[in-house]
């Protein structure tokens, strides 16, 4: 249920929340789509604080508890904020936003204090929720670990059910009812949620902080770098090892050494020295290379998450500039990003009832295939949802030429349905990666290191939000020098989005070469129990 409330209020505010810079605070197309970039950028860059203060100080569960306090206090000052006329300037009419009244610094402060309390409160929430649900399943149990396989096929499920209820239901209040209601019902959602949660604490199974991963990783770093010279000893028994009793009295898994990123092993080597910035366990040090290994994996994720941000920036304000009504009715822009959602929550069922089963008997993995393998197909599922909607551009821009409309910006007799190919595309797509990445990066992270290792897929979505508001300034700034008129203006039907989506596209190609490379080179990490028979080579 938390998934579905917690996404629910998320994606109720990010959506539309282009439409609401522009409409209601009066801000042009590049600054309010990098405002919206860069607060979904810190959104999902937060969690990794959040998995800091999870594994090194109060426990996941508790994080959550907390950072979901903060969750709903920034959101209830959000929805004061939006219900208040004196928190915003008057309405404008006029289309060309720099002709509108700017919003006040006071009024600015309140409107983007209260988003940013709100990302701290999903930091906190985001990395930690997911990983409570996955260590309810014991790893030693068969039974339970086969369950834990789709567990986050279901998990991500409930999640999308909520941003359908956001991208649907919640962006028509607050296009059409209001926005002090369509920000009114995900706080009180939330706090619903957060109620509910609090009530099942006797019965969940926690987890106690393991220590901060990042001192740990930084000191074997630091040990290896200052023994650079130590040879290493052929026999990993050499090396620096607590007992398995050790590890068994604190709940914790004693890995062996394996040889890759040799050098990292220097850190175990026994110098007479018992400093802790001289001296690591294998196991620390083999923790370390683990999270290490996936940092290339997670640097191919991140073009694919700055096509992710145009769904609620570019695409919502081409809808704008279409034909919405449907007789007497009104379609939202932002809603067309409903499509995506049911697109995925179908084919999230598809692929887990029929896809993965087909697959197990030609592959005898228990997921079907291995989770880079569903990345990949994942990333090349979203190179065509920016070629298609280059072309779909393209053919809306002859349109708004054919009509006469490029000048003053006016709305193309044209549907918005024209652009629904490029949003179910995207659904498909997200099914694939974005489902495998949040499994890959909680699935490879030591088991003590979950709650980091699930930030790293928040990440990879902050630092695409962060890409995407650097590549539109950039190329809003270059393509508009020497007098040439730009590829990214306020008036749309005057704009060649249609080249900025090519450039995508061409993006796209370079990083999935890219991502073919990390995946030749990858190790999966040793199963620490054999409940699961099979592993991805």
């Amino acid at each position: 249920m938390n998934g579905v409330f917690e996404r629910m209020a998320y994606y109720g505010i990010a959506s539309n929340l282009v439409l609401y810079l522009t409409k209601k605070l009066n801000e042009g197309t590049v600054q309010s789509a990098n405002n919206v970039t860069n607060w979904v950028g810190t959104v999902w860059m937060a969690p990794i604080l959040g998995a800091y203060v999870a594994d090194a100080l109060l426990g996941r569960y508790w994080t959550f508890v907390i950072s979901g306090i903060i969750y709903l206090s920034g959101m209830s000052v959000l929805t004061l904020s939006v219900s208040q006329p004196t928190l915003k300037p008057p309405t404008c009419q006029d289309a060309n936003t720099e002709n509108c009244q700017k919003a006040s610094t006071l009024q600015l402060a309140v409107f983007f204090g209260a988003l940013y309390t709100l990302a701290i409160g999903i930091g906190g929430t985001k990395p930690n929720i997911s990983t409570v649900g996955g260590d309810q399943f014991d790893n030693f149990d068969s039974k339970e670990k086969d369950q834990k396989l789709s567990f986050f096929n279901w998990w991500m499920f409930s999640n999308f059910f909520g941003s359908l209820f956001a991208n649907t239901v919640l962006i028509y209040i607050q296009d059409n009812v209001g926005w002090s209601l369509g920000y009114g019902l995900p706080t009180l959602a939330l706090l619903i949620s957060i109620t509910s949660i609090l009530a099942g604490t006797p019965f969940y199974r926690h987890r106690v902080p393991s220590g901060s991963p990042f001192t740990k990783m930084t000191l074997v770093i630091v040990g290896a770098i200052r023994k650079w010279k130590v040879p290493i000893p052929t026999d990993p028994e050499e090396l620096h090892e607590l007992d398995l009793e050790d590890y068994a009295r604190k709940g914790k898994f004693r890995i062996d050494s394996t040889p890759g990123l040799r050098f990292l092993n220097k850190a175990a080597v026994k110098t007479g020295s018992s400093d802790a910035w001289m001296l690591s366990s294998v196991t620390h040090v083999e923790e370390t290379k683990q999270m290490l290994r996936m940092i290339p994996v997670l640097i191919a994720t991140f073009v694919p998450s700055t096509m992710i941000a145009q769904i609620n920036t570019l695409f919502v304000k081409q809808g704008t500039t279409l034909d919405r009504n449907i007789g007497s009715f009104k379609i939202p822009p932002a809603s067309l990003s409903g499509f995506e959602t049911i697109t995925m929550l179908i084919s999230i069922v598809l692929y887990d009832r029929f896809f993965v089963r087909i697959m197990q008997k030609w592959t005898n993995n228990p997921r079907g295939v291995t989770l880079l393998q569903r990345m990949g197909i994942g990333l090349i599922f979203h190179i065509i949802p920016m070629v298609i909607a280059s072309l779909i551009e393209m053919y809306r821009l002859k349109s708004a030429k054919e009509f006469g409309l490029v000048e003053n910006g006016g709305q193309i007799p044209l549907t918005i349905f024209i652009l629904l190919p490029q949003f179910v595309l995207m659904g498909v797509a997200d099914m694939f990666l974005e489902v495998a990445k949040l499994e890959f990066f909680y699935d490879q992270a030591p088991e003590s290191m979950k709650s980091l290792g699930s930030s790293y897929a928040s990440t990879s979505l902050g630092i695409g939000n962060f890409l995407s508001s650097f590549l539109l300034s950039t190329v809003s700034d270059l393509t508009s020098r020497n007098g040439h008129q730009g590829w990214i203006l306020n008036n749309l039907n005057a704009s060649h989005l249609d080249y900025y989506y090519a450039f995508f596209a061409i993006l796209y190609f370079f990083n999935f070469i890219f991502f073919l490379v990390v995946l030749k080179f990858y190790v999966y990490k040793a199963e620490v129990s054999n409940s699961v028979e099979v592993l991805a080579e």
